[in-house]
Parts: structure tokens; C-alpha cells; sequence
């Protein structure tokens, strides 16, 4: 028996929210944020899960980072103008048959936040990547982790993820997400 609260691989898809190359430098911890959302990445790619990408308008905020661009190859890109990715029908279409949606990116408090509640709304369990997401003050960031705990997102981090969609070290790709996240 599985708890409700762990993520399940048959029903899980990575959303990569908004990590661009002029909003980066001004996210506190940009680069540790950057290195998450990377291990993330590499780590549903080695298990063969769906990753969902969003830019907030990309022409003012530039495209996704180069270091994450390298990681997602020709994954398809989501533009949006809405904060929330619900709010973009192309997001919504990639989005459903995903039971559960494992958020990471920028900005915890504005994007990540109203993508967060949009998607419990629309059914969808989330869980947040904690040491996957930023913003560029603390506080918002703290305070907007603490609004999707309340809302029903449950707070998780990137190792504990990747070790849910693992369930038992004798998983074929065990030694390969063990590495990534050493």
C-alpha cells in the first residue's frame, strides 16, 4: 500500500516553470534553484516520466537557461503569458491524464504559487520541490511554500521526489538516480 501523499510514476509529469535567462540573476539562490530543477530533470528522464515546460513571456524574460535547455533536449517549451500555467490550453492539454504534478521553478510566491492552486483546483494532486523553486526575496518565497501547504500541495524536495518515483533500491534505474543526486 502506497500513502496518497507519495508520488506515483504512472500518474506523475515534472512542470518546469519559468527558469529564464534574465529573471535567473535576480531569484535568491538562483543557481542552487537551477542545479534542482536540473537534477529533477535528468532524473524523470532516466526514468522515462513527462516533463512539462513553461516561459512566461519569453521575448521580455528571454528563454528557459542554457544549463536547462541542455538538460531537456527537444522537449517542447509552453509559452504563456498567465502567471498560472493552468490558465494557457496548451499547459491544460499536456497536463491531463497526470494525476499528480511535481512543480519546480520561479517564482514560488507568483507563478509556481497560482500554478500550484489553479492545478488542485482543476483535480490534480502537486507537490512542490522546495529546494527546487525560488523567488527573489526569502520571504515571499517562505511565505508562498507556506499558501500551497495550506491550499493542499504537499512540500517535498528533489531528493525525497526522486526516491518516492523509486520505491525500492532494487529499481533498474536505482544506482543511476543515486548518482545524480550524490
Amino acid at each position: 500500500m502506497t500513502h496518497p501523499h507519495m508520488l506515483d510514476p504512472a500518474r506523475t509529469a515534472l512542470v518546469v516553470i519559468d527558469v529564464q535567462e534574465r529573471l535567473m540573476p535576480v531569484i535568491e539562490g538562483g543557481e542552487r534553484v537551477i542545479e534542482r530543477c536540473r537534477r529533477l530533470i535528468e532524473g524523470f528522464q532516466i526514468l522515462g516520466l513527462p516533463i512539462l515546460v513553461t516561459e512566461q513571456y519569453p521575448r521580455g524574460l528571454g528563454p528557459t537557461v542554457p544549463a536547462l535547455r541542455e538538460a531537456l533536449g527537444e522537449a517542447q517549451i509552453i509559452e504563456k503569458r498567465e502567471f498560472s500555467a493552468c490558465g494557457c490550453e496548451e499547459f491544460l492539454r499536456a497536463s491531463e491524464g497526470h494525476g499528480q504534478l511535481l512543480l519546480c521553478g520561479v517564482e514560488t510566491h507568483v507563478c509556481v504559487g497560482q500554478t500550484a492552486h489553479e492545478a488542485l483546483e482543476a483535480g490534480h494532486q502537486v507537490h512542490i520541490a522546495a529546494d527546487a523553486v525560488g523567488s527573489r526575496h526569502l520571504e515571499n518565497r517562505q511565505i508562498g511554500l507556506e499558501k500551497m501547504r495550506a491550499s493542499g500541495a504537499v512540500i517535498s524536495t528533489t531528493e525525497i521526489a526522486l526516491f518516492e518515483l523509486l520505491r525500492t533500491s532494487a529499481h533498474p534505474q536505482f544506482k543511476a538516480i543515486s548518482r545524480l543526486i550524490q
